[in-house]
């Protein structure tokens, strides 16, 4: 990607006045792909107390290009216990029509540099196996795969493999 399209990118800490774009781009997933397993889309309250939770650390941000948006990245926890509090999961949703242009990658080292300043040591993306595009992203920027589950989840009709990725993108271990 020309550093012109990094130039028109902005990120921005996804608001209220986010919330019905980021439900459309996800629920375009949810209906249409594998790359979300929820088969029921989201309501607005649902989504809204996903990425609106108050916790400081685990934050989500609009992609916007020249103001508008195309798409948002988040960290969320990995695991709902203490010794993962290093680790975060990330996602990057794109409009349909915003994907193969760089703006993922963008995205992604975006969210990388928010985390290293959170102080995250590992982060972790899961990808449904059929999701190529997603995995070659997270291979491409340094991810490597650490799990793959067969059959794991379904939707439409099918049986669906999951491959989980990881980077450790902080030196330093903190143990307490």
């Amino acid at each position: 990607m020309s550093n012109n399209t990094d130039a028109m990118l902005t990120f921005t800490e996804i608001g209220e006045e986010h919330l019905l774009d980021v439900l459309d781009i996800y629920n375009y997933y949810v209906l249409n792909t594998t790359v979300s397993f929820h088969t029921e889309p989201l309501s607005l309250s649902e989504m809204q107390h996903s990425l609106l939770n108050g916790d400081t650390r685990f934050k989500s941000f609009a992609i916007l290009q020249n103001g508008k948006m195309q798409g948002y990245v988040l960290i969320t926890r990995h695991k709902n216990k203490q010794a993962y509090d290093s680790s975060g999961e990330i996602s990057v949703y794109l409009k349909p029509d915003c994907t193969g242009k760089g703006i993922g990658q963008s995205a992604l080292h975006f969210i990388e540099k928010k985390a290293a300043e959170l102080k995250f040591h590992v982060l972790v993306a899961t990808v449904c196996s059929e999701n190529e595009p997603s995995r070659q992203l997270f291979r491409k920027n340094g991810y490597e795969q650490s799990a793959y589950f067969k059959e794991i989840g379904s939707k439409f009709g099918r049986r669906l493999d999951i491959a989980s990725y990881q980077k450790i993108i902080g030196n330093q271990v903190s143990i307490t």
